[in-house]
């Protein structure tokens, strides 16, 4: 198996195509990466920017670039060593015209050869979507856009075709017939019943009227496209058959503002094995599983073997060939049984390197039997954020977001309530599926005839708002300890919040802890696990929208800690805690990746590294806030009433500008669009005074209007030029932050993953901000420039980079460095153990060290943290006169002399080592044997 050293991230999109990442592979190697980190790059929807809406897994995506131009890519990539690690999207697809497997199912429905692939409930108990799949893609309630003459009819080689702008469905063979017998007459007047076309034509209307009846799958399939052939064939060859065609879909297509003449359109939508809706109807009435709660996101069942195999045919190839070295499994927990699923892939693609997204909550554990080498990073994320978030100040930044905006609710009710928010209205629609399921389930009981659907539904969705991790993994094997602890302790508490439906409860339990009546046939045992396994893949998602997407919004005390899988409610930890979490690291998933910024993080790591310094000086913090908020009062608006924004979003607003705000005054003009772009999508996520279900223009239009006004760059705005000198102090303390955090990830136990930029200066925000193209030839520039400098002077670079920090090149040398030494000591950072160092002397509560050893081979990581205490602003924290006499206490068998290999210089070390030797010239320490 490959292990890699060290990963990239790379975005692929059609502006970032393989000839474009073929181009920066030089430079990759050159910086140390020894894997290409890909994100999907299978067959998309048109236009695609994260690749995630596959619509042909089987399928590299033309718009990324030719078949040519990838092996390309694959072959400079084998020249330079590089290893592929592929992003992989098992759970979904995209609900999209260019979906051939979708599309087959739309036109021929059980008849189709893909009819069992998606996540659909065709036995649906809604007339109007039984035995159809809701297609909610509409702008509009459907009579609307069909009688404004937005959904039409069109004919061409690939049969009768409804279109809704990019939207396009085709009909099923069998409602062909009322198309072509309106006004036939018409036709029989033009040609004669004797004419051979005519009679072929006839013939298809015969041939039509018995698919229906006499044949199905295969046959069925066969003998459409038979009927379509020949349809086309008289369309193409005879004018009059063609402008008899032509003149009934105009006909079907109807005239706006006469709604009778759209009646026809309307039959023959009726007759298919799809309904087109409004997209909001996606949320209460669905029949289809979605990925979380995006419509345009069909889910597939993966659980089925042949689904499985066919989905996985271009994957396990590209494995076999050794083109792709490993894969990163998206939404895990979105599949039906994911140790099944993994099992699988493992057996299909040998030993090969595989990760899961997985977000972990605390205390919770990766199941160990997964046959994998880890999850994706995030993991590793927060405890490397959080270690820089100063816990002595948490009830300071709780009193000064409680004054600011009167914030009370408690926080865990707070996380409660917004989960409930979305089971109740974003996934109606998904807890009424599991509240049908559960009731069918009662009505076979005497005990459970009496529950009502509603009750059902109320105690499903207050078991799932309660639950604290993302899913259990409970299946037909049985029910772990760690799982059955979770659901008896959510059942607890469900029980006394609503007692009324205890005995709901109860039944629910049993059927999540699988505890069978004796007298159950093994259908109706298929029929309790297959709630248990559908409701643990419910609990991902609303977990996700709920608290990720919608919670991270709103309680803003600290939004560095708003991240993917963290805890706001956790203002730093003691050191102990990071150590105790790489210790367990080594000894679990010493190969898991660790990650600082990805596609999905909120903010990247340096924006979250310039917060985390707000956590050390929470007096000056409170200061200018207030003092901020009085000199912007005037410039809100009001909604009903209401400021605009309100003081929550003002609170959240500052914070993202400190965070963001950009190192070159050239870049403002952009900056000030990117936060309106930003506030726009983060206080519809929020959902508190505007949705993506129900966008509010006015509140929104109101904070537009309250930033153009506080970052109006005019001389005498009090407010901008206090922000910057503001700004410009925490980002010089988060600058050390930085590249602490940088040396900690590439050091401690995982494989360190860097996203596409950011070994530079990298202040982007959540999607698509942290988008945006990435100059690589600046970055390639840079990095041949300071390896030049490097060997010319040493250390005269350091402090040019010292003195120049603003530039992001301190960042990139400290990069390279890092993963050089990572390239020539790959077994001792891949295998060695993780070896906590105490750290004695003045500064000691300053100083965040550990080492990795591997027989003779050692190495050390030694980063300050908390710098506000050890320097003021422009002073560097390095040497004796800050450090004083704050010392590492070395392990018995530690050696005795060390390389720095960021600066290359020799340190003695005699049972203790200087901290003020190790960060003399730089402001970390990356420290080995000698003898290495």
């Amino acid at each position: 198996m490959r292990i890699p050293t060290a990963t990239y991230r790379l975005q692929f999109n059609p502006a970032f195509g393989f000839a474009d990442a073929e181009k920066i592979l030089p430079y990759l190697a050159e910086l140390g990466v020894s894997d290409l980190y890909a994100s999907p790059i299978f067959a998309a929807r048109s236009g695609s920017t994260h690749g995630y809406d596959v619509v042909n897994p089987n399928q590299i995506n033309p718009e990324l670039g030719s078949s040519l131009a990838f092996e390309q890519l694959l072959r400079t990539a084998q020249q330079h060593q590089l290893g592929w690690l592929q992003d992989i999207v098992p759970n979904h697809m995209a609900y999209d015209s260019r979906n051939p497997m979708l599309m087959d199912v739309l036109a021929n429905g059980p008849d189709s050869e893909f009819f069992e692939f998606f996540d659909i409930e065709w036995e649906h108990p809604y007339d109007d979507i039984k035995g159809k799949v809701l297609a909610p893609m509409l702008g509009d309630f459907y009579g609307q856009c069909l009688e404004r003459g937005e959904i039409q009819l069109s004919y061409d080689e690939s049969g009768l075709m409804v279109n809704y702008y990019s939207l396009r469905i085709p009909l099923r063979m069998e409602s062909y017939s009322s198309f072509i017998q309106h006004d036939l007459g018409r036709l029989t007047r033009a040609l004669g019943r004797q004419h051979p076309d005519f009679i072929k034509l006839l013939g298809v209307l015969y041939m039509l009227r018995s698919l229906a009846t006499e044949t199905s799958g295969r046959q069925h399939r066969d003998q459409s496209a038979f009927v379509k052939g020949i349809l086309w064939e008289l369309y193409r060859d005879n004018p009059e058959i063609k402008a008899f065609i032509d003149q009934n879909v105009q006909i079907f297509n109807g005239e706006p503002g006469k709604p009778e003449s759209f009646d026809l359109l309307d039959e023959l939508l009726n007759d298919q094995w799809f309904r087109l809706a409004f997209w909001k109807v996606g949320a209460e009435e669905l029949n289809y599983r979605r990925f979380f709660t995006v419509n345009e996101l069909i889910c597939m069942r993966v659980e089925d073997r042949k689904v499985f195999q066919r989905t996985h045919e271009l994957i396990t190839d590209l494995v076999a060939q050794g083109r792709f070295t490993g894969l990163r499994i998206d939404h895990v927990d979105g599949l039906y049984d994911p140790a099944q699923y993994l099992q699988r892939l493992r057996e299909a693609v040998g030993d090969t390197y595989i990760l899961v997204e997985k977000i972990l909550e605390a205390d919770e554990a990766l199941p160990e039997d997964w046959p994998i080498q880890g999850t994706s990073g995030y993991d590793a994320l927060i405890y490397l954020n959080t270690l820089f978030c100063q816990p002595a100040h948490q009830d300071r930044f709780s009193a000064i977001y409680a004054r600011f905006n009167d914030f009370t609710a408690p926080y865990h009710q707070l996380v409660i309530e917004k989960k409930r928010l979305i089971a109740e209205k974003n996934l109606a629609g998904d807890v009424d599926n599991l509240a049908r399921l559960l009731k069918r389930i009662a009505g076979r009981h005497r005990s459970g005839r009496d529950f009502t659907l509603n009750g059902l539904k109320r105690a499903i969705s207050e078991v799932l708002v309660l639950f604290p991790i993302y899913r259990t993994y409970i299946t037909e094997t049985g029910v772990s300890d760690r799982d059955r602890a979770y659901v008896q302790d959510v059942m607890g508490q469900a029980r006394r919040e609503i007692p009324q439906l205890v005995n709901e409860l109860n039944l629910i339990e049993r059927l999540l802890l699988l505890e069978y009546d004796e007298f159950l046939g093994e259908d109706e045992k298929k029929e309790w696990l297959r709630f248990a396994l559908k409701i643990q893949q419910f609990s991902g998602p609303l977990m996700a929208k709920g608290i990720e997407d919608t919670f991270f919004y709103v309680y803003n005390r600290f939004v560095s800690l708003n991240e993917v899988g963290g805890a706001p409610d956790c203002f730093g930890f003691d050191l102990s805690v990071f150590h105790a979490f790489n210790q367990q690291r080594q000894e679990t998933w010493p190969h898991a990746m660790t990650a600082s910024s990805t596609h999905d993080t909120k903010r990247s790591e340096d924006v979250r590294s310039r917060l985390n310094v707000l956590s050390e000086i929470p007096d000056r913090w409170e200061a200018v806030v207030t003092a901020w908020s009085e000199l912007n009062r005037a410039h809100k608006g009001y909604v009903n009433g209401l400021a605009a924004p309100d003081d929550n979003d003002e609170y959240f607003l500052y914070q993202t500008l400190v965070g963001a705000y950009p190192f070159r005054e050239a870049e403002y003009p952009a900056f000030v669009q990117r936060i309106k772009d930003y506030v726009i999508k983060a206080v519809r996520e929020a959902k508190v005074h505007t949705a993506w279900l129900r966008p509010d223009s006015d509140y929104e239009a109101g904070f537009l209007h309250f930033i153009d006004q506080i970052l109006d760059p005019t001389p005498d705005n009090a407010f901008l030029q206090d922000l910057r000198e503001f700004q410009q102090m925490v980002s010089f303390y988060g600058l050390f932050n930085s590249l602490s955090q940088v040396l900690l990830k590439a050091t401690m136990p995982g494989v360190p993953d860097f996203y596409q930029g950011t070994e530079l200066w990298d202040l982007s925000l959540v999607d698509p901000d942290n988008r945006r193209p990435v100059d690589f030839e600046q970055r390639l520039g840079l990095l041949r420039d300071l390896k030049t400098a490097a060997k010319t002077d040493l250390p005269g670079l350091l402090e040019t980079l010292l003195a120049q920090r603003w530039d992001g090149r301190i960042k990139l040398f400290l990069v390279h460095q890092v993963l050089q030494a990572r390239q020539q000591w790959s077994a001792l950072f891949q295998d060695g153990n993780y070896v906590p160092l105490a750290v004695a002397g003045a500064r000691s509560p300053n100083v965040v060290a550990f080492g990795r050893r591997l027989g003779d081979q050692c190495a050390i990581a030694v980063v300050p943290r908390f710098v506000t205490e050890l320097v003021p602003p422009g002073r560097d924290p390095l040497a004796e006169a800050v450090w004083q006499d704050t010392h590492l206490v070395l392990p018995e068998g530690f050696p005795r002399a060390w390389k720095n290999a960021l600066t290359q210089e020799a340190i003695a070390g005699s049972g203790t080592l200087a901290i003020a030797d190790a960060l003399r010239q730089f402001p970390v320490a990356l420290l080995v044997s000698a003898e290495a």
